[in-house]
């Protein structure tokens, strides 16, 4: 199963990402690619960090599930092989999340919603986004938020990490419990 974790920037899909692998042996993050610079808040490990000209090979090689520019950086998600018992959890924006979709009908996608714009845009500030980016970001949440819903299997907000992991972890067990049907 491929588990899709969407949102605008700052509604911490990252940081429920790494809880929700923690809490759940089953689940394994892949890590996605990009060519935007590491931010001041992150450790760098967060993405696989190219320039442009690996970027376009890999997408030449057709070696990404999804992969799409956003604010000026492309992103990507590289084509993991299956690994048996284990199910792939992605952390993408809407526009990845759409091309899985198409790959892989029965993906699960589930929307995470910060709980107000004014949170949103404290996270934006606290993971040190200068004012430019923290401005296109929320310019750009509604358009992402409504996309989000019309593809979202699920949608949670994000107002506690432990609270918001536990209730993706109970749709995902439904989800395996009763596996849906084939796409038509």
């Amino acid at each position: 199963m491929i588990v899709v974790l969407i949102g605008p920037g700052g509604v911490g899909k990252g940081t429920i990402a790494r809880r929700l692998v923690e809490r759940d042996a089953r689940l394994y993050l892949s890590r996605s690619w990009t060519t935007r610079p590491v931010r001041p808040s992150e450790h760098g490990d967060e993405y696989v960090f190219v320039d442009r000209e690996r970027f376009a090979q890999a997408i030449a090689a057709d070696e990404f599930l999804e992969w799409a520019q956003f604010h000026g950086n492309l992103y990507g998600t590289p084509a993991p092989p299956p690994l048996p018992g284990r199910d792939l959890l992605l952390e993408i924006d809407v526009q990845g999340a759409i091309q899985v979709r198409r790959r892989d009908p029965q993906s699960v996608v589930i929307l995470v919603e910060a709980p107000s714009t004014s949170e949103l845009e404290g996270r934006l500030r606290r993971r040190g986004d200068d004012d430019e980016h923290v401005a296109s970001r929320l310019a750009s949440a509604p358009g992402e938020l409504a996309a989000g819903r019309a593809i979202a299997d699920a949608v949670v907000v994000n107002d506690d990490v432990e609270r918001v992991a536990g209730e993706i972890l109970s749709i995902l067990d439904g989800v395996r419990r009763e596996p849906r049907p084939p796409a038509a």
